[in-house]
């Protein structure tokens, strides 16, 4: 598992920014939702794991978008627990 989280130290990319904000602002549904404003929502995060899967050469559904740190780090607890490893350790 790889775990990415600047800390919002980073300064976010104009390309990140200008997605992000056409979401925000145009294309804001749900993607959980049946709507088509929630299937556009559901596209974004389909072609958003693509992207990343492809980058890092795993299955687009090996990627997980998480909340936060809180929900983040349970995930790879229990993603630990769960495939049976020897130890889990955080911090």
């Amino acid at each position: 598992m790889i775990y990415f989280d600047n800390s919002a130290t980073t300064r976010c990319a104009d390309e990140a920014v200008a997605i992000m904000n056409k979401c925000l602002l145009e294309d804001f549904g749900n993607p959980s939702s049946l709507h088509n404003m929630g299937a556009k929502g559901k596209d974004y995060l389909k072609e958003s794991r693509e992207i990343i899967a492809g980058i890092l050469k795993v299955q687009p559904k090996e990627i997980y978008f998480t909340s936060g740190g809180t929900e983040g780090n349970n995930l790879a607890i229990k993603g630990g627990v769960n495939a049976k490893k020897d130890a889990v350790i955080t911090l």
